[in-house]
């Protein structure tokens, strides 16, 4: 044996369709592309979902309600994630930078403060917005809830 007399198994190689070699081969002619049509022509690239001229599942399939472009998203924090923090790092102002850090929030993320449990200690807390009873919570326990509006108010009477 000898490179020269190398050849791979039987049946491990099929061999290709050798089309347009002349019709000795059987593929001459037309080279099994059939007779006329776009399908027989070069450059021919079918549309991605085209079925036949059949109506397309994405046209078949029935629609229904819509995107609001305008909607306002916002991330939930709730208060007893942010008790949570107070406890492990004992801080009295919990704003958006704050939560950046801690991995709560990313930086484009509008922050929405929720009543699910409950907040023990003092904390002054800044987010975008609050729901009542949040802002309630956080003043009964006697901290603060500062929207951004608020903040540029008090920057200016400073």
């Amino acid at each position: 044996m000898n490179l020269s007399n190398l050849r791979p198994a039987k049946g491990s190689v099929r061999e290709r369709k050798r089309v347009g070699r002349g019709q000795g081969s059987g593929m001459g002619g037309t080279s099994t592309r059939g007779h006329k049509g776009a399908q027989s022509r070069s450059g021919y690239s079918r549309k991605v979902h085209f079925e036949g001229g059949q109506m397309p599942l994405q046209r078949r399939v029935p629609k229904f309600g819509f995107k609001n472009i305008n909607r306002v998203e916002y991330k939930p924090l709730n208060l007893d994630s942010i008790q949570a923090l107070v406890d492990a790092t004992s801080v009295t102002v919990v704003n958006l930078e704050f939560l950046r850090e801690h991995g709560l929030v990313s930086k484009k993320d509008l922050v929405k403060v929720l009543s699910r449990g409950e907040l023990t200690t003092a904390v002054e807390v800044h987010a975008h917005a609050f729901s009542v009873s949040a802002k309630e919570a956080i003043e009964k326990a006697g901290g603060k809830a500062i929207l951004p509006s608020q903040e540029t108010k008090e920057e200016a009477a400073n």
